[in-house]
């Protein structure tokens, strides 16, 4: 608990100066004021979170947390639980669409183990970040301890520091567990008061018959487990997931050093309310990527405030719409430096 206190004293109101400046820029540029819209939001937020006007994004990673779900066992998933340690390896060798993205944007793809169930994987490109070997059914008890979602959130903090040291300057949060959806739209719930048909949805594309299993598995996890809305940590311990409790850390860990973390869609949107109920200041470190195709993930927007950059009809997760978001960074820091001013422009 210690490296999360410690952590969250550390976030910073943004720098109103840099922002400020970089607005003064953009505006002197040669084109009418604000007419390059959200890349000038974009730039304006990231001088804040950097505090200088010389920004740097050209490091960057995705960072793909992974755990497994006990609920899985109520039949709320088309892919059965191995799926989860499947698609992991595919990660580690390149094949899985974030791997494909991240390349076409020129990031790393970091891959962490927090609750894959199961014997360990060994495999050199692997962190092993376990915090247990998966979570238990929520419909019947707690998925976690509260000391085991405080180790998920500090892995998270762990896995930010280990990428910002190694250079990056900005980082996406990510993940992979069959069965997070549920858990998503539980956190949800349990945060926003609203009910679980309003904000549970098909996620890996499950049929009628299944959603509804889905939804009373969520009703019957807020029922059984009574999450506190005003305590993330003992949300996040009854009806959350490790990797979402890792994506959560993650995003606080970044706060914490100044760098900017995006958020994918609907399980980084879970990840990213329960970040910004631990550590309010943290959600200004955030950018929204895209708007997924789950139902709650506009309400979990807006209860964040955040505007999502794209809107692809995506619903695939794994880190893949904040990857896409990335070149539209670099987009934007390049508006700033590289564009004249009108006055530069006279003096040539």
């Amino acid at each position: 608990m210690k490296l999360l206190q410690d952590t969250i004293s550390k976030i910073k109101l943004l720098d109103t100066e840099a922002m400020q400046k970089t607005k003064k820029r953009l505006d002197s540029l040669t084109k009418p004021v604000g007419s390059l819209g959200v890349l000038e939001d974009i730039a304006v937020k990231l001088a804040g979170i950097q505090r200088e006007t010389n920004l740097d994004v050209k490091k960057k990673a995705v960072v793909v947390c992974a755990a497994d779900h006990g609920v899985v066992e109520e039949g709320i998933s088309v892919f059965p639980q191995e799926t989860t340690k499947l698609m992991v390896k595919n990660f580690l060798i390149g094949g899985a669409a974030i791997n494909a993205l991240a390349r076409t944007a020129g990031a790393d793809v970091v891959v962490a183990d927090v609750g894959i169930k199961g014997p360990e994987m060994c495999h050199p490109g692997l962190i092993n970040a376990r915090v247990r070997n998966g979570t238990a059914n929520f419909t019947r008890g707690p998925a976690m301890q509260r000391e085991e979602a405080v180790a998920a959130l500090e892995t998270g903090i762990k896995l930010a520091c280990l990428q910002v040291e190694q250079g990056c300057r900005v980082l996406a949060a990510g993940e992979m567990g069959i069965g997070n959806t549920t858990a998503s739209s539980a956190v949800l719930a349990a945060i926003s008061g609203l009910t679980p048909e309003e904000v549970t949805g098909r996620g890996t594309g499950i049929d009628e018959k299944t959603l509804a299993v889905k939804r009373d598995a969520v009703a019957r996890a807020l029922a059984v487990n009574k999450p506190d809305p005003n305590d993330a940590i003992d949300v996040l311990a009854k009806v959350g997931g490790l990797e979402i409790g890792a994506m959560a850390g993650l995003i606080i860990g970044s706060a914490a050093m100044g760098v900017p973390v995006v958020i994918d869609g609907f399980i980084s949107g879970a990840a990213a309310l329960l970040a910004a109920k631990i550590a309010s200041l943290s959600r200004e470190y955030m950018l929204a990527s895209h708007l997924s195709e789950e139902p709650g993930h506009q309400l979990m927007l807006e209860l964040l405030q955040l505007k999502p950059i794209l809107s692809l009809d995506m619903r695939l997760g794994e880190g893949t719409g904040a990857v896409l978001a990335f070149p539209l960074l670099d987009a934007a820091v390049n508006v700033v430096k590289e564009m004249v001013t009108f006055e530069e422009l006279a003096n040539k």
